[in-house]
């Protein structure tokens, strides 16, 4: 991945380190959790080698930028903050408007970049996780622990001290295994004290997509930084539900593309399939075009299915 360059960025108060590759117009991508610039490597080399700028940070609290210490500093408006200052920051002259790619967390701080500055879109194509409605009488936190209870691996988040010493025990591999490898069409559950609900000594097998010296380098960089940062993303979104009040009923107004997995967990969440197909989607994205459900494929699909995922973005962006 020589052709991939690597710099600092300072926006919003905080260093972000970038991954870019290529010249034209530019793709923000942007990762979910536990993740990196490096979940996107193959994104990044397939649309530069077509004729686009790939642009991928590390977010704030991931890999080698900046890790704010409060808990607070990792709302959807920080976050948010950091990526129109990146766009700023690495935009061609006149260039005011990127494609956006997200996945998991990122493409939630997608949507809310969509929402809050559809003046620098361009065009999004989002992967796993579509736009909800924000529901004014029931905080997100609330609505998980109702349908899933305390065990719920979001719920179990939440507690300070209490998943970052599960996790030490554990070990960094074992978590970033466990997690990447995650399959079953259903909840992911993280009972205290029994990990992934398997014992930790059990080998886990990595699958053809994912290759030992993948894991080693998400493993290197959640080792010096930890999971703190990328766990207080979950800590915020009672917060980020407070934030978002003024915006209540608003459309995300940019072109979409949704991408999402067949054994995508999120596409199991109970009530998603019908919202995703059934008219509810369109209703809030109303410039929503496409929606495509990939046949085998679970969460990570930019990882598990590279191509496809590549000629997807190509084939949209292309229209614009």
């Amino acid at each position: 991945m020589e052709t991939i360059k690597h710099r600092t960025v300072k926006v919003n108060g905080v260093n972000l380190h970038v991954a870019e590759s290529g010249e034209g117009p530019l793709i923000l991508f942007i990762h979910g959790f536990p993740e990196l610039w490096y979940t996107w490597r193959h994104q990044i080399l397939g649309l530069s080698a077509l004729g686009f700028r790939a642009v991928a940070p590390d977010l704030r609290g991931y890999g080698d930028s900046d890790a704010p210490a409060p808990t607070d500093a990792y709302t959807a408006l920080h976050v948010v903050g950091d990526l129109v200052g990146l766009l700023d920051a690495v935009a061609a002259e006149g260039e005011e408007k990127a494609f956006v790619v997200g996945h998991d967390w990122g493409a939630l701080m997608a949507w809310y970049l969509c929402l809050l500055r559809p003046d620098r879109v361009k065009a999004l194509v989002n992967l796993s996780v579509p736009w909800l409605p924000r529901n004014p009488e029931r905080k997100p936190l609330d609505g998980y622990r109702a349908a899933y209870g305390d065990d719920y691996y979001i719920c179990r988040f939440q507690e300070h001290g209490d998943i970052e010493a599960e996790f030490a025990q554990m070990g960094t591999r074992r978590v970033l295994e466990g997690i990447l490898t995650y399959r079953i069409p259903g909840p992911l559950f993280f009972p205290k004290g029994k990990g992934f609900g398997h014992p930790v000594e059990d080998p886990i097998m990595l699958p053809s997509w994912l290759t030992r010296e993948d894991v080693d380098y998400y493993v290197d960089k959640f080792e010096k930084k930890g999971f703190i940062g990328g766990i207080n993303y979950y800590r915020n979104l009672n917060r980020n539900w407070e934030l978002m009040a003024p915006w209540d009923g608003a459309e995300v107004k940019v072109p979409v593309k949704f991408i999402v997995g067949e054994l995508d967990l999120v596409y199991h969440v109970p009530g998603i399939k019908d919202f995703i197909h059934k008219g509810g989607f369109k209703k809030t994205v109303p410039l929503l075009e496409e929606v495509v459900v990939m046949e085998g494929v679970a969460h990570f699909l930019n990882q598990e299915r590279p191509h496809d995922i590549n000629q997807h973005i190509h084939d949209f962006f292309s229209k614009f």
